[in-house]
């Protein structure tokens, strides 16, 4: 229901018409198709999704070349990139408020949070198992509430990782909410990898997320 943005990504709009602006930052994989599917259920839920080709086009189903790409993300032009991502959504016609949501899933997870610490018009922000070594967040910087959604199987995000993330958030004086899927691994919601897709947990963290924009940036 979408469609490529030139040089920007993929959006989505909403039946409506106009809606509250949502960023879905994608997974190491980069821009594809199953990240596009997750900007059109926001956008059937009533929201203009945005979603950013972070990798400029590349994209792959090789977890090897996943790991390439990741890594030589440049951080420093990913922080203007969402950013851009920022502004575009809350210029477009159909965005109403001031501010809006983000929502990325593992690597696109850590830079929600990232995202949530270099813009004031982030109002909230949705942390799917995120991780990046590269992403060093300054959480006293924090403008928005975070919700942090993992599973107790995931080997590349620990238990002990996301007692430290919400150790340090709620130290730092900023609020956070998390919820940890049992038997669920890590890409619990990527429901095109039926190795680690887990549909009780994707359904539910689903409803939460939903709930948490509607709270924040609907009212």
């Amino acid at each position: 229901m979408g469609t490529d943005v030139a040089g920007l990504g993929y959006l989505a709009l909403p039946e409506a018409g106009s809606g509250a602006g949502v960023i879905v930052l994608q997974e190491w994989w980069g821009l594809v198709p199953h990240i596009k599917s997750v900007a059109d259920r926001f956008a059937q839920a009533g929201f203009v999704a945005l979603a950013p080709d972070l990798y400029g086009g590349e994209k792959t189903t090789s977890p090897d070349e996943a790991g390439r790409l990741m890594m030589a993300l440049n951080i420093e032009k990913t922080a203007q990139d969402l950013e851009n991502a920022v502004d575009y959504l809350l210029q477009h016609d159909a965005v109403v408020g001031t501010k809006v949501g983000v929502v990325g899933f593992c690597m696109g997870g850590q830079l929600a949070l990232l995202a949530a610490t270099i813009s004031d018009r982030i109002g909230a922000a949705i942390d799917f198992y995120g991780i990046h070594p590269n992403v060093k967040l300054n959480v006293s910087q924090l403008r928005a509430p975070v919700l942090g959604l993992f599973g107790d199987q995931d080997t590349f995000v620990p238990l002990e990782a996301v007692e430290d993330l919400v150790a340090t958030v709620r130290h730092a004086g900023k609020p956070i909410e998390t919820h940890l899927y049992s038997g669920a691994g890590h890409a619990f919601f990527n429901d095109a990898r039926p190795e680690a897709y887990n549909e009780a947990a994707a359904a539910d963290a689903w409803v939460r997320s939903l709930d948490f924009f509607h709270e924040h940036l609907v009212g």
